[in-house]
């Protein structure tokens, strides 16, 4: 795959190609993969000085596809696709990556995807992923390099997530708020989370959009990506979520998976230099409960 790039300073290809987040590593791969970097269409070395205006062509190498994933078959519902980046509706039920218990997963259907789509980058690259029983909007990169160019906008936060939550509680939820609450790992438990003073920071921002006697509707914000941050803190305020039962959440008002869905997802797209911003309507199983609830 060919990326090219017009030098605004006179620097070395090495000094160059980092402001466009390539890494030393890729540079590697570059070199001795079958890759390839040209100057005004002569092949070059990382070290070669440039001047103002010289067009820097560069070959990455195509990757090739984890052979203990394997590829199975499924209908993808796919919100938004480029040669870059594709971003899928997860249903609920199906994890995001294998496990011990978990085999069919949304990893698994995207390499069946790209050998279907015959995609000369077969890797599995999951920038934002989701828990089994939430649904929703997920989003990959389709080669090493616009995973790295991802990372970056992740750790400066500038990636936006939103979503659905049904949570009930038995005090008035106020109309918005933000819950500040650092989570940690609960004892020994390699699942569960918690409220801790010795946890990681974590930032939750929500509003409430509908209101069901106890039960609330609420559009949710996350500012930091903690493991169930959002499980995390609803429970943590008394409001947990319908369906989740790890942290004490109602198994009887018609849902019996977290209720839980990222229904929207927007980022900056740098090889198109636009903005993408898409979204997920409310799932059946949400509609089918606010129905219910609507008509009490």
């Amino acid at each position: 795959m060919r990326f090219e790039f017009i030098a605004d300073e006179h620097v070395k290809v090495k000094t160059f190609l980092k402001k466009h987040e390539i890494s030393k590593s890729l540079l590697a791969k570059i070199k001795f993969s079958g890759g390839d970097i040209q100057v005004n269409g002569k092949k070059q070395n990382a070290i070669y000085l440039l001047d103002i205006g010289d067009k820097v062509a560069v070959d990455i190498p195509a990757e090739e596809g984890f052979g203990s994933l394997q590829a199975v078959e499924k209908d993808l519902e796919i919100v938004y696709e480029d040669e870059h980046f594709l971003i899928l509706n997860k249903p609920a039920g199906v994890a995001s990556i294998p496990s011990v218990n978990h085999s069919n997963t949304m990893a698994n259907f995207v390499k069946a995807y790209y050998i279907a789509n015959h995609y000369e980058n077969q890797q599995i690259h999951i920038v934002t992923r989701l828990d089994r029983d939430t649904s929703g909007l997920m989003l990959f990169a389709k080669h090493g390099y616009a995973h790295a160019r991802l990372d970056k906008q992740l750790q400066k936060k500038v990636i936006e997530k939103h979503y659905y939550a049904l949570v009930k509680g038995s005090a008035p939820l106020k109309p918005e708020g933000d819950i500040i609450a650092p989570i940690a790992r609960e004892g020994s438990s390699i699942i569960t989370r918690c409220v801790a003073k010795n946890g990681k920071y974590a930032h939750t921002s929500y509003k409430v959009l509908a209101q069901y006697d106890d039960i609330y509707l609420v559009d949710i914000h996350l500012h930091t990506g903690r493991t169930h941050q959002i499980r995390v803190h609803f429970s943590y305020i008394g409001f947990p979520l319908l369906g989740d039962d790890l942290y004490g959440g109602s198994m009887t008002d018609g849902i019996t998976r977290q209720a839980l869905h990222c229904h929207s997802l927007r980022f900056y797209n740098p090889f198109h230099e636009e903005v993408v911003n898409k979204s997920s309507p409310l799932p059946e199983d949400f509609q089918t409960v606010i129905q219910k609830l609507s008509n009490k």
